[in-house]
């Protein structure tokens, strides 16, 4: 096969990263906490999610650090639905691996799987949250606000899903995915979230969002009566703040890795335009006829939820999928579509060939094809020189290469594009 010739592109994003994010975190705790009803000695339990989030040990360090000044005995809950296998011990290790542990952060873990059930909603649902978190004087809930992979709304990620999904843990995980596809994802976070402060002590929220280049961009500190009108409001900076791939129209997109770590389905849905959602309808763009994706990060830990968005994968990546922990994640979510095995190609040039070789009526080195580290890594591209029209009338790409062949190693798989390799 006359595979398409590329060539890298850097796309020209806004940037708006803090220059000091552990101390906005600090200040804007500060700020709130005269507003609030903690006390010095007052016990305070801090969500903290399975979210790749910008700067995340140094953003919950941050709130730890605050509040111990202010006399309190904060400690943290691990709160992720059924991440981790859907075990305490394997959410422990979840934050582990985003170095939190009780000597980075200085103070106790408390993870359990236990909850309390605190209410109903008008809809009649139950609301569940973590027996830990329900024996603490105090409830501060972090989050990143952005956009979510699988519904769209008013209200999507944010403070408002991680006191539904995070404090709900995988009971309440497992309840509320089966309530979003009678009501949809929005409407059951806004019922749970709202029922949750009325009736749980949460002192405060504390909402992150990030630019296009996964920079902490914005730190705020909410208090409960605003949060869900505040963060309607960042969901829509954050909206507009987020990457997206340079072209509406692909024929091929290469990935060459996804995981939890990337987005809460591997690859973030609203930059590949799939959600393979059974109640929500999928985007209008970008269209991308065949996705194929290489590997997996070692984040991820096994976790290959998402990978039944891509028509084609590497033998690679499907040797290192942890069944076990990637059924339950989408057992969970309700999501069993997320779970679905793709084609497995023995190499990348398999994998490659087999996707240009299905676009339909297009020459292979005729073909759209855009290659990208990950989901979260949009700043620099390889582009196919297809688009080479296109990117002349753009002031918001810069060419960075002269075109070159696909760098197919001699076992057929692609050299490194983003750590050192030098494609001129």
């Amino acid at each position: 096969m006359r595979f398409p010739k590329v060539l890298t592109v850097k796309q020209k994003f806004s940037s708006f990263a803090l220059p000091d994010v552990r101390e906005a975190v600090r200040s804007e705790v500060r700020r709130v906490l005269p507003h609030t009803r903690i006390r010095p000695d007052n016990s305070v339990a801090v969500t903290v999610g399975s979210r790749g989030i910008a700067n995340l040990a140094t953003i919950v360090r941050g709130i730890v650090d605050e509040l111990l000044s202010y006399g309190c005995r904060p400690f943290l809950v691990p709160c992720m639905g059924s991440h981790g296998g859907a075990t305490a011990e394997g959410q422990r290790k979840v934050l582990e691996e985003y170095g939190i542990t009780q000597s980075s952060m200085g103070v106790p873990i408390e993870s359990a799987m236990d909850v309390g059930e605190v209410a109903r909603t008008e809809e009649g649902l139950r609301v569940f949250v973590d027996k830990n978190a329900l024996g603490a004087d105090h409830i501060v809930v972090f989050n990143r606000v952005k956009p979510h992979t699988d519904f769209r709304g008013t209200i999507e990620s944010g403070l408002m899903k991680m006191m539904t999904i995070g404090l709900g843990k995988h009971s309440g995980a497992q309840y509320y995915h089966r309530a979003a596809v009678t009501y949809g994802g929005s409407r059951v976070i806004r019922a749970v979230g709202r029922a949750v402060l009325r009736n749980c002590p949460v002192a405060f929220g504390l909402a992150v969002v990030e630019d296009a280049y996964d920079n902490t961009a914005l730190v705020e500190a909410i208090l409960p009566d605003d949060i869900e009108r505040r963060e309607a409001e960042l969901l829509a900076q954050a909206r507009e703040m987020m990457a997206k791939l340079p072209f509406k129209k692909i024929d091929v997109l290469i990935i060459d890795r996804m995981g939890k770590n990337i987005s809460g389905t591997g690859m973030d849905t609203n930059v590949i335009g799939r959600i393979h959602n059974i109640y929500e309808p999928e985007p209008e763009w970008p269209k991308i006829t065949r996705i194929v994706v290489r590997d997996l990060t070692d984040e991820t830990l096994g976790n290959a939820t998402g990978v039944g968005l891509a028509d084609f994968v590497t033998k690679r990546l499907a040797d290192k999928i942890d069944w076990h922990v990637t059924y339950t994640n989408c057992l969970t979510g309700l999501v069993v579509e997320k779970a679905r095995l793709p084609m497995v190609c023995p190499t990348d040039r398999d994998a490659v060939e087999a996707a240009l070789g299905t676009v339909g009526l297009v020459e292979p080195e005729q073909a759209r094809l855009v290659w990208i580290r990950d989901t979260l890594s949009l700043h620099e591209v390889a582009v196919s020189v297809a688009f080479l029209p296109e990117i002349e009338d753009r002031d918001d790409l810069l060419v960075m290469s002269e075109p070159f062949d696909l760098p197919f190693d001699e076992v057929g798989n692609l050299r490194d594009m983003w750590h050192g390799y030098d494609p001129r």
